[in-house]
């Protein structure tokens, strides 16, 4: 199994970068096609003091997002050229000037998108929260710092039993396939008249290994504890240097109000995330 279409969203030349470093072992891995996206924010015409819009602010805002988004666009093909891979640019002006909401139909039509981690100062990057919710299609997620990884040797695979967990499993096979070991963890089991705490994850245990996966089960128990908290540290104890996540299993105003694993996901995580919904 092979991811063919990669989506790379290039925001800003913060995550652009790192994005890339990603992205395009990723497509050479999997002989990809990868597609850069990018988006310019429209210029909000002002208004001078006799009453008319300032036409001069923009045009120097529409020259600016011009340089910009050309800059990037160098940036991009210079990386894909040096690898040799079949490519696409799409930019994009939109009001918003975010790369992922505004390239939101594009990204339908990929195997893979990988973007950025939010970061939680300065710019923050593209909306990649509406970007896991809306896409229809899983999000790698790169994270802001620490050292970056695409062979993703040893997975974590977060199993709650919900649609989302089994959209996001199924996504990763191509991951979790060559991986060399997947820790399927479970938190807090239900214990129902079918199946007993001790046996969650037995069948999804079991589907993976019929794929040639190797893989595990831990069931753990929260007494307590954050849930993110404890995919962290779990993270921390088994090397993983993915995390397969399936996204917003609650809904999103509960995320929205209250926060939730997705979000301290988006936001925190020290390895990539794999997420799907």
């Amino acid at each position: 199994m092979r991811f063919r279409t990669i989506v790379a969203i290039l925001q800003n030349e913060q995550d652009a970068e790192r994005v890339l470093d990603c992205a395009v072992p990723l497509a050479e891995r999997f002989e990809s096609h990868i597609v850069g996206i990018h988006a310019e924010a429209l210029p909000v015409p002002y208004t001078s003091a006799t009453g008319f819009p300032d036409t001069e602010f923009l045009q120097v805002s529409a020259e600016m997002n011009k340089e910009r988004a050309d800059k990037l666009h160098a940036f991009f093909l210079r990386r894909i050229e040096e690898a040799g891979l079949s490519f696409e640019w799409r930019s994009f002006e939109s009001f918003s000037g975010d790369s992922a909401l505004t390239g939101i139909s594009s990204v339908r039509a990929a195997d893979l998108i990988v973007a950025a981690q939010r970061d939680t100062g300065g710019d923050p990057g593209a909306d990649v929260d509406t970007l896991v919710y809306d896409a229809g299609r899983p999000v790698l997620v790169v994270p802001h710092g620490g050292p970056l990884v695409t062979t993703f040797r040893r997975v974590l695979l977060a199993w709650n039993g919900s649609k989302e967990a089994a959209r996001a499993a199924f996504d990763a096979l191509p991951f979790i396939i060559e991986a060399d070991k997947t820790d399927i963890l479970v938190i807090d089991p239900p214990d129902t008249l079918d199946e007993a705490p001790e046996a969650a994850g037995a069948d999804i245990a079991a589907a993976l290994s019929r794929h040639g996966a190797n893989v595990s089960v831990s069931v753990q128990k929260s007494a307590g504890i954050a849930v993110d908290d404890i995919i962290q540290a779990r993270i921390t104890e088994s090397g993983a240097d993915l995390l397969v996540l399936g996204a917003y299993s609650h809904s999103w105003l509960r995320q929205l109000l209250f926060g939730g694993v997705t979000r301290t996901v988006l936001r925190t995580s020290n390895v990539a995330a794999f997420l799907s919904r």
